[in-house]
């Protein structure tokens, strides 16, 4: 019998095309998914903000990938918010698809990131990005449980991507757990709540159909990275709510490590082609180059710091890579088509 997950008439693959019809180059066919990019470069830049305390790496390198991707951020709302007044039918669409409506996750966890990234330089400026990124993550993460409790959903569908929501409320205390606001504590334990739930559920879903339904597409095998994400920021956001790294904290790393290298050789396979998709790797990747390196300060020894340096070495060349490619097809208008 022919292979659902790779014919082009199967749920998965008609409906992400029904999101996406094929069309000349115009601003409404940008992705949302595209911010995951933000998401990676942020998560760089904190990373080696890391190395910087732990490993004594120049500083200028986090605060120069910081400060670029402010401006990624930039550009893409812009674009995205171009495509919204032009063709709201077009975002409207997206949001409400089953698959494609999660990566609007990515735009609220890029903008808690940013808040990180800018906190040394502007705290208030900080403060309200972590705030519009709190109320902007609950928000989705309500709509997106809303949305599949209506029940009737089809469970080839659920795929990674999913597990967006559960992760971006996870977001909320890694990057806001010295706000200084009265009820950032408890926004940070409630967030948490919400997330741990949220993840573990949609992660016994994910990996259900994973095992026994048929394969993902190929366009859609990168965001298998996805599911490390739940693991590496829980370990970070458990961390920085209780203020130390014991031993649950350091299961949670070893079990984000374990998947890790569990998925990365279905990911990254020879002949694999290039689609905005491949930013889905970018932020699973950097929350565990950040989770590894605060991991190793902790408890340091030479084959955890060995671990922790090739993790941001591979996360630098995944970004750099996906960034040349990225940068290609929006030259050549394959982006926008």
């Amino acid at each position: 019998m022919q292979n659902q997950a790779l014919n082009p008439s199967s749920p998965v693959i008609s409906s992400v095309a029904a999101v996406a019809p094929r069309a000349q180059a115009s601003v409404r066919n940008l992705p949302v998914n595209l911010f995951a990019s933000v998401m990676g470069f942020s998560g760089l830049a904190l990373a080696w903000r890391l190395a910087h305390e732990g490993l004594g790496a120049p500083a200028i390198v986090g605060e120069a990938i910081g400060a670029f991707a402010l401006g990624v951020f930039v550009l893409i709302a812009a674009g995205y918010l171009t495509k919204l007044v032009r063709h709201p039918q077009a975002v409207h669409a997206e949001f409400h698809h089953p698959v494609a409506g999660n990566f609007f996750g990515t735009i609220a966890i890029s903008i808690l990131l940013l808040s990180a990234v800018i906190a040394p330089y502007s705290a208030p400026l900080a403060h309200l990005a972590w705030t519009i990124g709190l109320l902007a993550t609950f928000a989705l993460s309500f709509a997106g449980l809303s949305r599949l409790l209506k029940g009737q959903v089809d469970a080839s569908l659920a795929v990674p991507a999913w597990i967006i929501p559960g992760v971006a409320t996870l977001d909320i205390p890694v990057t806001g757990a010295h706000m200084p606001m009265a009820w950032a504590a408890e926004a940070n334990l409630a967030a948490s709540a919400i997330g741990v739930v949220l993840a573990l559920v949609l992660f016994t879903m994910i990996i259900g159909r994973l095992v026994h339904r048929d394969p993902l597409a190929p366009a859609m095998e990168p965001s298998l990275m996805i599911l490390v994400a739940p693991f590496a920021v829980g370990f970070l956001a458990y961390t920085n709510i209780v203020g130390e790294i014991d031993r649950f904290a350091s299961l949670l790393f070893y079990f984000g490590l374990f998947m890790f290298a569990v998925v990365a050789p279905k990911v990254f396979r020879r002949g694999a082609s290039f689609a905005p998709s491949w930013w889905a790797i970018g932020f699973p990747m950097a929350a565990l180059a950040n989770a590894a390196l605060k991991y190793a300060e902790s408890h340091p020894s030479e084959p955890l710091w060995a671990i922790a340096i090739v993790l941001l070495a591979a996360l630098n060349v995944a970004l750099a890579v996906l960034t040349v490619k990225t940068v290609r097809i929006a030259l050549n208008g394959k982006l926008f088509a």
